[in-house]
């Protein structure tokens, strides 16, 4: 890590030279870049001047390359992970730094914060969220308590949508593509007086899958989701506004879990060459053979599934309101009130095979209201305060039954879990200007959280030796039942000290030291009662510097930082498989807390306009991410200890390359893009660095072709995903002994985007 350091200082003194050579040169350029405007610290501040490790992507880059969902963002943000859980379609992976979510269900909270207009998403089940009509997305990377609360250690996801305007106004866009794919998003302002204004927008977005059923030759993993927003925005222009505004979403998914990673030996296994079905389809060759080597991703992609009908559907309602008063004799005060709940019905098939081994059909519920009251006023001159009450109420449902055949012939387990969490929190944050180009910053926030949990499993065993599902009354009570119920509470604080100074007008440097807090909570999804907890909050302390810099007359732009974050009691998820009392295979699941771990590394982002008609862009990060300590005994080791094994979903080394170059033709312009991402190898779900668990390097190229006429209200896009057709697994779910089960990143994918505008 003490490279990392020379690095930096080498960086610091390049941009300092830099600089100095810039104000000694005049130039007439026409061609700088542009300001960008964020919300990161609950203020208006331009990208360049707030003092934390921001990356903003626009709404207009979102629609030019054909950006869908949040997932779509991996590789243009340095230092992030970005996937969805793979029987989920709408779950969120999010991994900043290293740290990030660490389990599917609702129980436990991810370690990055995505928030909608100021509204915390808890439930990583909804998170991944279908952007449009988007302003913008940023991402804040490392702790963010003070201002956003307990479970943001790793960062946040800062969604802001487009607001009603007070004139007539729309924008449309239709794709079309691969695997018969159509999507379209629109939008349109409608005036209501002078003082009122409705914004409406929809998305539809659906596709076919890209894995073959060697079964009966149909595709797996299809997308058909809908969405539509009514947001109503009304300024009495006497210090007064307000904004509501409801949204629901329908999707209804064909799950992408893709099995069949199975071992022979450690399952009943289906031998490859095995005739499958009508199509003369035939059993496709493990993708994590041999033993001992990481699962590796073939083409084409491979499935089997003759009846258990692959689903994941998802209903989502929100409501939020925000009311802004503007000087008070307090300050600005800001109001956001929201309520959410969702329901998701999910039917996986986790063998990959036509075989009858494991499988799941599961349902949840929850709902969560939050209230947040912040006052933005300025105590002095030269100082600034940020202060406010937040409150957060979430409850979820969650029924899961899960089928094992091969472990234990017709065995089912039901588990039913109702949990309830409470989160109250105050805060406050500082900004104070020592001197002219001197700023101190100092904030705190002081949590609780609530959480009453109760658990009923049941176990069934089938008279016939075939595991079935709910209500069949040939199902016999396996005598191993159990409920339990829990409750506690946790109270910590966030805290962050900070000095930023401008060393001239177009170079910031900054530094600062916060600590942040992720909240304890129970396990859920438990087959053994110890299972549930509780597990212990984690905390994390934070030492960050940075340097942000618009250089040769604003036509570079160059940001640098360095971190280092010291986590304690770090939560961790592990999924495996064990005997109970009576001999009988069951699927155990807990959370661990490793008692200290390390990330730290180095992250650079620049773009740069090279002339009038070509820029480029890219990014580099560098992480080393470690436990420190972190004893897990065993029945052969009682002394094993899993120090210096690497972080789950924290590859070392990744970038990213771009460019973007207009030229003048007839009657408009055209833009050819291209953006090269590379992933280092990484681990997946696994504590143990296990060789199934590795993710292995990836590479991908993206590129579009835009034509914009002069009439500039209309404008077609030919766009490419993973150009050169790589084929990658994505995620390994390994359950050591007995499964591993993979999902794919999508081969290459074209389309053709037609967008208008009045």
């Amino acid at each position: 890590m003490r490279y990392t350091y020379y690095i930096y200082l080498l960086v610091f003194t390049l941009i300092f030279n830099f600089n100095a050579t810039a104000q000694e040169q005049t130039s007439d350029s026409s061609y700088t870049l542009e300001e960008i405007v964020v919300t990161a610290q609950k203020k208006e501040d331009t990208i360049q001047t707030v003092p934390i490790a921001i990356t903003a992507v626009g709404g207009d880059v979102l629609d030019e390359r054909a950006i869908v969902n949040l997932e779509s963002l991996q590789g243009l943000v340095p230092g992030a992970q970005i996937g969805q859980f793979a029987n989920t379609p709408h779950g969120a992976v999010f991994n900043i730094r290293g740290m990030g979510v660490i389990e599917p269900d609702p129980y436990a909270g991810s370690a990055v914060m995505v928030t909608i207009d100021g509204v915390p998403q808890y439930f990583n089940m909804t998170s991944l969220v279908d952007l449009f009509d988007v302003d913008r997305v940023e991402v804040l990377r490392g702790p963010q308590g003070t201002l956003f609360g307990a479970n943001s250690t790793g960062g946040v996801v800062n969604i802001i949508t487009k607001s009603p305007e007070n004139e007539y106004s729309g924008k449309a866009q239709v794709t079309i593509g691969d695997w018969n794919r159509f999507d379209v998003k629109a939008a349109a302002n409608l005036p209501i007086n002078d003082k009122t204004s409705l914004r409406l927008s929809a998305l539809h977005t659906g596709r076919d899958g890209f894995i073959e059923n060697v079964y009966d030759g149909s595709d797996i993993g299809e997308i058909n989701v809908n969405s539509i927003r009514a947001t109503l925005g009304y300024d009495s222009g006497e210090d007064f506004s307000l904004t509501w505004s409801t949204e629901i979403l329908r999707s209804k998914n064909g799950s992408p879990y893709v099995g069949a990673g199975t071992l022979p030996g450690e399952a009943e296994y289906i031998a490859p060459g095995t005739e499958m079905g009508p199509h003369g389809g035939k059993m496709y060759t493990s993708y994590c053979l041999p033993a001992g080597t990481p699962c590796k991703a073939r083409d084409p992609y491979q499935s089997a599934n003759s009846s258990d009908p692959n689903m994941s559907d998802m209903n989502i309602d929100a409501t939020t309101l925000t009311m802004v008063w503007e000087n008070t004799r307090f300050g600005t005060i800001t109001s956001i009130s929201s309520f959410k709940q969702f329901d998701l019905h999910e039917y996986t098939d986790q063998d990959g095979t036509v075989a009858f081994l494991a499988s799941t059909d599961r349902r949840t519920d929850g709902d969560q209201m939050t209230q947040e009251i912040r006052i933005n006023t300025e105590i002095s001159d030269n100082a600034e305060l940020i202060y406010g009450l937040f409150l957060q109420e979430d409850n979820y449902f969650h029924s899961q039954n899960f089928r094992i055949q091969f472990a234990s012939p017709g065995f089912s387990q039901v588990t039913e879990q109702d949990q309830e969490r409470n989160s109250q929190a105050v805060f406050a944050h500082a900004f104070i200007d020592l001197s002219d180009r001197l700023r101190l910053q100092v904030g705190g926030r002081y949590s609780r959280e609530e959480a009453d949990m109760k658990v009923d499993v049941t176990h069934f065993i089938s008279l016939d030796g075939v595991a079935r599902y709910f209500g069949d009354d040939r199902l016999a009570d396996f005598g191993i039942d159990f409920g339990t119920q829990a409750k506690d509470d946790w109270t910590d604080w966030s805290a962050k000290v900070g000095l930023d100074y401008q060393v001239s007008d177009n170079v910031l440097a900054y530094g600062h030291i916060s600590r942040g807090f992720k909240s304890g909570g129970f396990v859920g999804r438990i087959t053994i009662p110890e299972d549930i907890g509780p597990y212990d909050p984690e905390t994390v302390e934070t030492i960050e510097l940075g340097i942000k810099s618009d250089l040769l007359d604003d036509r570079l732009r160059l940001n640098v930082n360095i971190f280092k974050n010291d986590y304690q009691d770090l939560q961790l998820a592990l999924i495996y498989f064990t005997k109970n009392a009576l001999g009988v295979d069951v699927n155990g699941n807990s959370i661990l807390n490793a008692a200290d771990a390390t990330t730290q590394g180095i992250e650079v982002e620049f773009l740069a306009a090279v002339t009038e008609n070509l820029r480029i862009n890219g990014s580099f990060t560098y992480l080393d991410a470690e436990y420190d300590n972190f004893p897990y005994p065993a029945p052969d080791d009682p002394n094993r200890n899993l120090a210096g094994y690497r972080l789950q979903n924290a590859p070392e080394t990744t970038a990213s390359f771009g460019f973007d170059y207009t030229w003048d033709v007839t009657n408009g312009d055209v833009t050819l893009s291209a953006l090269y991402k590379y992933n280092d190898e990484k681990f997946n779900t696994s504590l143990f660095n296990t060789a199934r668990a590795t993710i292995q390097e990836t590479d991908i190229i993206d590129a579009n072709l835009i034509w914009r006429p002069a009439s500039e209200n209309w404008s077609m896009n030919f766009w490419v995903k993973n150009l050169a057709d790589e084929h990658y697994i994505s995620s390994v779910f390994d359950a050591p002994g007995v499964l591993a089960i993979v999902n794919f990143l999508p081969p290459r994918e074209y389309g053709l985007s037609f967008d208008l505008n009045w």
